[in-house]
């Protein structure tokens, strides 16, 4: 209401009393009200931020997949990185370590070859982590990486996942993505299913 007086009235020296009577007061008030606001809308803030957090996830579980798939980026590789540094089907007719290449028989552990010299555990855990549920014991136990690095198997790494359908998707996603400036080669392992139908076969005789 004050500063509105001056606008209507227009004159200056009106202006000038004003500023000059009621400055301390008018800036004390205003200084009161505006820290009283803050601290207000940081207690609202802190208030509501709290409320927040805890009800969504446990009320909606569409809330709770969509931010376990927001938080993966952070500790895991993003899709969208993988596929950003992933060859294409062309590119990969390329490379002679694709020459030949089969998936394999789909099983819970996958097998990677042509690893980069630097490679360590920590980078395929990052990559392969993404497939895994660590809220789960039973998942967290089950995801396993050996990574060679002497002898004639080194550059190759063996990574168990909890399931095929986890196994399957890391193939698909991972197989071609350049790792050290290397593609890696993502193929089903070898799994023990050879040897029990060999051993039926043997009971069959």
């Amino acid at each position: 209401d004050v500063f509105e007086q001056p606008q209507h009235v227009g004159h200056k020296k009106i202006e000038f009393h004003i500023t000059t009577d009621i400055p301390a007061v008018l800036q004390n008030n205003s200084e009161k009200e505006k820290n009283g606001k803050r601290v207000q809308t940081l207690n609202e803030i802190n208030n509501t931020g709290f409320g927040r957090i805890f009800p969504a996830p446990s009320s909606n579980d569409k809330m709770e997949t969509e931010e376990e798939e927001d938080e993966i980026p952070s500790e895991f590789i993003s899709r969208r990185d993988l596929e950003k540094n992933r060859l294409s089907r062309e590119e990969m007719e390329k490379f002679s370590v694709f020459k030949n290449y089969e998936p394999g028989d789909p099983n819970c552990r996958i097998y990677v070859k042509n690893l980069a010299k630097q490679v360590q555990e920590k980078d395929l855990k990052f990559i392969f982590g993404r497939y895994v549920d660590f809220q789960s014991e039973v998942e967290r136990n089950m995801f396993d990486i050996r990574l060679m690095k002497e002898g004639r198997m080194k550059g190759q790494a063996f990574i168990g996942l909890p399931n095929e359908k986890a196994a399957a998707k890391a193939l698909k996603e991972a197989n071609g993505y350049v790792l050290f400036e290397k593609p890696m080669v993502v193929q089903f392992a070898r799994s023990a299913r050879p040897k029990q139908d060999a051993n039926e076969g043997k009971r069959k005789k």
